[in-house]
């Protein structure tokens, strides 16, 4: 074996690290979310459990924090796609 990946090799790994790039990205973006939601959320200290209210506040605030930045990355992703094309 020489030590050098071939051109398909090489493509697949890129592809693989930007996904798993984009992953992380995601990861922390949500890990964000939900501590700016938690903030927003639960006044104080929460007790031995969450209420309702509480629980739903979080999960929709992360949610649509979520849904935000997938619709941005779609967005910005089709701008250059067209960009590409033109």
């Amino acid at each position: 074996m020489s030590g050098t990946i071939d051109e398909a090799t090489q493509k697949e790994l890129t592809t693989f690290m930007e996904a798993q790039e984009a992953q992380s990205r995601l990861y922390k973006q949500i890990h964000k979310y939900t501590g700016l939601c938690w903030d927003k959320c639960i006044p104080g200290a929460p007790g031995s459990q969450l209420s309702n209210g509480e629980q739903n506040c979080v999960i929709n605030c992360v949610n649509r924090f979520v849904d935000t930045s997938m619709f941005l990355m779609k967005k910005v992703e089709s701008q250059r796609d067209q960009a590409t094309f033109q």
